[in-house]
């Protein structure tokens, strides 16, 4: 069995990746392996990771939703409301800030404590509960060989193991087959409708000023790649408060920078259409709400701290259908039904039987 496990760990990891996209940075201690990320799609799904069996990771990363919840912020165990909105993991791996205010929050392993073992809010409520939850997942009879598969040299659950097949999961949740892509690298000139093609010039028109902080492969100024010197990172007011709420203060919280104020992380437009609502406080309902908000250059045009590209702008109504058809074309279809990162758990098994679901 020992061979078998580390014959497993060892097979290659295929990236679900074209050509023209580099993987995302992978770190020493947690190279890629089949197992591993079979295991972390297992333990995803497994609302046992929390205290009462009740909350699971895909409780609040719904894949029908780009691994968002739907609501405008998650909510953890006993019903406890969190503060901000459940951010989507498609391409969580190229992500070098992982977190909507904290600069510091920059591996994927370290994250997945924050949810399982964090208070403030309570999300999964598993703080002082490690042992018993090890002791479930030891019992089960798949976890008992997968791993052995994928940590051959350390084949039990703990926090080491744990963190480490979930975050590996987690990068393999790749999200680069949209219409635009395909429009876009393939050279598939119908694969995009006209209405989002004068969308797309839109977009990436000076007057409407989305592509500077929604640029490049992932519409997002956050990236880093295995390719990458240096990781990108942008946070930026949005004009969205003034003052900002005392819980929701931004990344001046990390920082005690004045200039840091309502500041958050660009999240990537990559099937934005189907993670509403938006903002890190899931404050406002659909798309043509977010555009109507840039357009009046924020609800807090004034905040000092807020981003000089926020200006306002005019638009027609046929204009903004154009761009909302655009941001449309991002939406990955396969990576939302995606079997290989699907729950894999029958119903009724003790993973799923009493685990919420948005």
């Amino acid at each position: 069995m020992f061979l078998a496990g580390a014959v497993a760990s060892a097979e290659p990891y295929a990236w679900p990746l074209p050509a023209w996209m580099p993987p995302p940075p992978v770190p020493a201690d947690n190279p890629m392996s089949a197992a591993k990320v079979d295991l972390g799609r297992h333990l995803f799904h497994d609302a046992r990771l929390s205290r009462d069996g009740t909350v699971a990771c895909a409780s609040c990363h719904d894949q029908a939703r780009a691994f968002t919840d739907g609501r405008p912020t998650a909510i953890g165990i006993d019903g406890i409301t969190g503060q901000k909105n459940a951010p989507g993991l498609a391409n969580a791996g190229y992500s070098p800030a992982l977190t909507w205010a904290n600069p510091h929050m920059t591996s994927l392993e370290f994250q997945a404590l924050v949810p399982i073992f964090g208070e403030n809010p309570d999300e999964m409520g598993s703080v002082g509960h490690e042992d018993e939850i090890f002791a479930r997942l030891s019992d089960d009879t798949y976890y008992a060989t997968a791993f052995l598969a994928a940590f051959p040299d350390r084949p039990a659950p703990d926090l080491f193991t744990i963190t480490r097949a979930l975050a590996a999961f987690q990068r393999g949740l790749i999200s680069v087959d949209s219409p635009y892509d395909r429009y876009k690298y393939w050279g598939e000139a119908d694969a995009l409708s006209d209405a989002a093609k004068r969308g797309e010039a839109l977009f990436f028109d000076h007057r409407f000023e989305c592509y500077h902080c929604h640029q490049g492969i992932l519409f997002t100024d956050n990236l880093q790649t295995a390719r990458s010197s240096q990781p990108e990172v942008g946070f930026h007011n949005t004009g969205l408060y003034d003052p900002y709420p005392a819980a929701l203060p931004g990344l001046i919280e990390i920082t005690g920078r004045p200039e840091d104020a309502g500041r958050f992380r660009t999240p990537s437009l990559r099937n934005v259409a189907v993670t509403a609502p938006y903002m890190h406080d899931g404050s406002i309902p659909d798309l043509r709400g977010v555009l109507a908000h840039y357009a009046e250059a924020g609800r807090a045009p004034g905040h000092p701290m807020k981003d000089g590209m926020i200006a306002g702008f005019a638009a027609t109504e046929a204009e903004i259908a154009d761009i909302i058809a655009f941001l449309e074309s991002l939406t990955d279809e396969g990576f939302l039904k995606n079997p290989a990162t699907s729950d894999p758990w029958p119903e009724g098994h003790p993973a799923v039987a009493n685990r919420s679901m948005p």
